[in-house]
C-alpha cells in the first residue's frame, strides 16, 4: 500500500521521466549504429581469443542459483572459475592433442558412485555393467528424447573430466624423485640439533626511537610495487533513510490485527444488509481465514516447543486450546496466533534394524533372503537386544539394510503420517524404552522407542510491520532534499549537510568491482555498477531506491584504477617493515663487539634458552615462535662455537650447537621417494590450473551484465 502511495503521488513526475526515456532511447538509433552501447556486444570474456558465450554463461548461473541458493554474484563467481578453468585447459587438449573415447568413458562413469548404486544398470549379480548402461542410453534416444539431451549434457561433462584425468595425468607422469631428494627429506625430518641461544627481541627498542618519514615508505612501494598490486577500488560515503514504520504506524496495525479477533458486524452495501464476518477465535476454515489475512499461509505440520522459531515459544506452546496470543510484536512482523490443537506424546523419536528380504519394496538385489528367513533373523536381534539393550547401536551399524544404520538405527522424530502405518502404531502405542518387531512392505522391523515430546498446532496470522503512506512519502522527501542539497553543494560537504540534519553519513572503503554485499546496506549490487560505470566521477551523488526498502544517497569518494596500492592503503604495513629494518640495524651496531652468549645476555638482559630435539621440518622455536631460518642456520653452525648475530623473525639470535644428531642413512629410500611423489601429485592438481591462469590473456565483462 505504501509503495502504491508512492506511485500515485509521483503520477506526473514518472509520466514525463518515462516519456523522456523512451524518447531517448528512440533518438540513440539516429545518432549510433548499435542503438545501446558496445558494451552488448561484447562476451562475458575472452580466454587466449576464445570468446566465452554468454547465454551458455548466463545458463549455468541460473542454474548455479536454482541449485544451490546462492546469490548471484556468488554464482557468477562459481561459474566463472569453472568456466576459466574449462577454457585453459581446453586450450592445452587441443594444443596436445588429447581427447577421450569411449575407453575412458567408460572408466569414469564405472567411477561414478551415481551410476553404480543406480537399479537400473545393474546386472543379475548386482555389479553394474557398462554393457546395460550403454543400452539404455540408445533406447533413451528414441523413447525420451529430452532425457537423451539432458544425457549429452552430462556426457560432455564425462568427457571433459576424462580428458582433465589424461591431461594431468601426463603431468603427474612426470614428478619423479631421486635417491638423493629422497635420502635429503629423509634427513630434514629425523636430523636434530639441540642449541643454547640469546634472543634480543626486536622490541626492546621502542618506536618512538625510529623515524620513518612519508618520503621513505613511498620509496619502498615504488621498489617492491610487484609486492603491492590491487584490483581496481571504490571508496563511498553514504546516508540511509531507513523506511521503518513509525510508533503511530505500529498501533495502527496492531489495531488492524485486533480487529480478526473476534467477530465484527458490517454494513454490506449490495444487499443492504448486516453481515457479521467471523474472527479468528471462531471462523470455521482456519487455513482460508489465515490465507486472506496473513503474509504467511497457514501450515498444518505439529510442532514442538523447539520447532516453534519465535521468541514467545514458550507462552505459545503452553496456550490452552482455543486461547489467541497477540498482537505481539517478533522481529520484523506482528502477530496474532490461536492454539489450535495440542497432541501429547505426538512426536515419536525411535531407533530401527530392518531386515529385508528378496521381494520387499526397495529391497537390494544384493538381497537374497526369503521373507521367512528375515522374520527369524528379526525375533533373533531383538532377543539379543533385550538381553543386552547397548548393542542396539552396533547391531543397526552392522546388520541394517536401510539408511539409518549410518546413524546406529537413529530415525529421528517423526508423526503420524511419515511412517508406515503398523510402525506408528506400534510406536506411538508403547512406552520410550519398549522394542519388538513389526512388519512392513520394506521388511521387519526391529524398533526400540527413544523418546517423545508433545506437538502443538497453532494458526499463525503474520504481517510484516510497514511504515504508512505518509511515512513513505516523509522517507522518500527527506531522501530527494538530502540528494539535491548535497549535489547543489560543495562536493566536500557532503558530510556536513548530513550531521546539520542529524544524519548519519558511514563511509565505505575499498569496494571491489564485482561486490554486491554493501556494509549497512546489504546486497546492494547497483551501487557498485553505479560507481564502477564509465563516466562515473569522484564526488558523484546519487539516490537509490534500495531493494530491502528505503533510500540511500551514496557520494563517490576515491576511484582507484591504479594496479599498485596508494600510499594510505598500505603505508601503515610498509611503516612496520622499515621500522624493524632500522631496528636490526640499530642492535647490529649496538652489539657488534659481542663475542659470546655471556657477554650479550649480560648487555641485553635477555636469559640465555636452551631448545633440544629441533629439526628442520618444524619451524618453531620453543618461546620465539616461528623461526624457520635460525633452526635451518643451526644445521650449518659448528658445535660448541658461538654464532655470529642472526636475524629471525621475532630479533637478533646468537646461537651455540650443543649436539647434532644425525639419523643413520637407510639401505632404501623408496618409501621417502614414493611419499615425495604423492606429495607432488596433490601439489600439481591444485597448482597446474593456476599456473595455466596465470600465463592465460584474460578479458574478463563481468562487470557489464552483473
Amino acid at each position: 500500500m505504501a509503495l502504491l502511495g508512492q506511485i500515485r503521488e509521483r503520477s506526473i513526475f514518472l509520466i514525463i521521466v518515462i516519456g523522456m526515456a523512451l524518447f531517448a532511447f528512440v533518438i540513440s538509433g539516429v545518432f549510433t549504429n548499435n542503438g545501446g552501447g558496445d558494451n552488448i556486444t561484447k562476451p562475458i570474456a575472452i580466454v587466449n581469443d576464445t570468446e566465452i558465450d554468454l547465454d551458455l554463461f548466463r545458463f549455468n548461473v541460473e542454474q548455479t542459483e536454482r541449485n544451490y541458493n546462492f546469490s548471484t554474484i556468488k554464482s557468477v563467481e562459481a561459474v566463472w572459475d569453472q568456466t576459466i578453468r574449462n577454457a585453459v585447459l581446453e586450450d592445452q587438449y587441443n594444443l596436445l592433442g588429447i581427447d577421450a573415447g569411449i575407453a575412458q568413458l567408460e572408466e569414469i562413469i564405472s567411477s561414478n558412485e551415481a551410476f553404480l548404486s543406480d537399479q537400473r544398470f545393474l546386472n543379475e549379480s548386482g555389479f553394474f555393467d557398462f554393457g546395460i548402461f550403454t543400452n539404455f542410453i540408445v533406447s533413451m534416444k528414441t523413447n525420451n528424447p529430452q532425457g537423451y539431451e539432458n544425457w549429452k549434457a552430462q556426457e560432455a561433462q564425462l568427457i571433459s573430466m576424462a580428458k582433465r584425468n589424461i591431461y594431468l595425468g601426463l603431468i603427474r607422469s612426470s614428478a619423479t624423485h631421486s635417491d638423493f631428494e629422497a635420502k635429503f627429506e629423509y634427513h630434514n625430518e629425523n636430523d636434530n640439533v639441540s642449541i643454547r641461544y640469546v634472543q634480543i627481541p626486536f622490541n626492546t627498542v621502542p618506536d618512538s626511537l625510529i623515524n620513518v618519514s612519508d618520503n621513505e615508505i613511498k620509496k619502498y612501494i615504488s621498489k617492491n610495487s610487484k609486492n603491492y598490486k590491487r584490483n581496481e577500488t571504490r571508496s563511498i560515503s553514504y546516508v540511509l533513510f531507513d523506511e521503518i514504520p513509525t510508533e503511530n504506524d505500529i498501533s495502527q496495525q496492531r489495531k488492524l490485527l485486533e480487529s480478526l479477533k473476534i467477530n465484527r458486524i458490517e454494513y454490506n452495501d449490495v444487499s443492504k444488509l448486516t453481515d457479521t464476518i467471523f474472527g479468528i477465535n471462531s471462523t470455521k476454515d482456519i487455513s482460508d481465514f489465515v490465507s486472506q489475512h496473513s503474509s504467511v499461509p497457514f501450515d498444518s505440520i505439529y510442532v514442538p516447543k523447539g520447532g516453534i522459531r519465535s521468541g514467545y515459544s514458550e507462552i505459545l506452546f503452553n496456550l490452552q486450546k482455543g486461547e489467541i496470543f497477540g498482537p505481539y510484536i517478533d522481529e520484523k512482523d506482528i502477530k496474532i496466533s490461536k492454539m489450535i490443537d495440542k497432541k501429547i506424546d505426538g512426536s515419536i523419536r525411535a531407533s530401527h534394524v530392518l531386515i529385508a528380504y528378496k521381494e520387499a519394496v526397495g529391497a537390494s538385489n544384493l538381497i537374497i533372503r526369503s521373507k521367512k528367513e528375515a522374520e527369524k533373523k528379526a525375533y533373533k536381534i531383538l532377543r539379543q537386544i533385550r538381553r543386552n539393550p547397548k548393542l542396539f547401536g552396533e547391531i543397526a551399524t552392522n546388520s541394517s539394510d536401510g539408511p539409518s544404520k549410518n546413524n546406529e538405527g537413529d530415525l529421528g522424530f517423526f508423526q503420524e503420517g511419515f511412517m508406515e502405518e503398523s510402525f506408528f502404531d506400534f510406536a506411538n502405542k508403547n512406552k520410550v524404552g519398549k522394542t519388538g518387531v513389526v512388519e512392513t512392505k520394506y521388511g521387519y522391523h526391529v524398533i526400540k522407542i527413544t523418546d517423545k515430546e508433545d506437538v502443538v498446532l497453532l494458526a499463525n496470522i503474520v504481517q510484516s510491520l510497514v511504515p504508512s503512506e505518509s511515512t513513505s512519502n516523509k522517507i522518500f522527501k527527506n531522501a530527494t532534499d538530502f540528494e539535491i542539497k548535497a549535489i547543489k553543494s560543495n562536493q566536500d560537504d557532503f558530510e556536513i549537510i548530513a550531521d546539520n540534519l542529524s544524519l548519519t553519513s558511514k563511509k565505505v572503503e575499498f569496494i571491489n568491482l564485482l561486490d554486491e554485499q554493501i556494509p549497512g546496506l546489504g546486497n546492494q549490487r547497483q551501487i557498485v555498477k553505479w560507481s564502477f560505470s564509465e563516466g562515473s566521477e569522484e564526488g558523484d551523488i546519487k539516490k537509490f531506491n534500495l531493494s530491502t526498502g528505503g533510500y540511500a544517497v551514496v557520494k563517490i569518494l576515491k576511484i582507484r584504477d591504479s594496479k599498485v596500492a596508494e600510499f594510505n592503503e598500505v603505508s601503515d604495513e610498509v611503516r612496520n617493515k622499515l621500522i624493524v629494518q632500522k631496528k636490526i640495524k640499530l642492535l647490529e651496531k649496538m652489539y657488534k663487539n659481542i663475542q659470546s652468549l655471556e657477554e650479550a645476555s649480560k648487555k641485553s638482559g635477555q636469559e640465555i634458552q636452551t631448545a633440544s630435539a629441533l629439526n628442520r621440518k618444524n619451524s618453531v622455536l620453543s618461546g620465539s615462535g616461528q623461526e624457520p631460518y635460525i633452526i635451518g642456520a643451526s644445521f650449518s653452525i659448528e658445535e660448541n662455537k658461538d654464532s655470529r648475530y642472526l636475524v629471525g623473525n621475532k630479533g637478533l639470535y646468537m646461537i651455540n650447537v650443543v649436539s647434532r644428531e644425525i639419523a643413520p642413512d637407510l639401505k632404501s629410500y623408496t618409501g621417502y621417494r614414493n611419499s615425495l611423489r604423492e606429495n607432488e601429485k596433490l601439489r600439481i592438481n591444485s597448482k597446474v590450473f593456476d599456473a595455466l591462469k596465470m600465463s592465460s590473456e584474460i578479458e574478463d565483462n563481468r562487470h557489464l551484465y552483473y
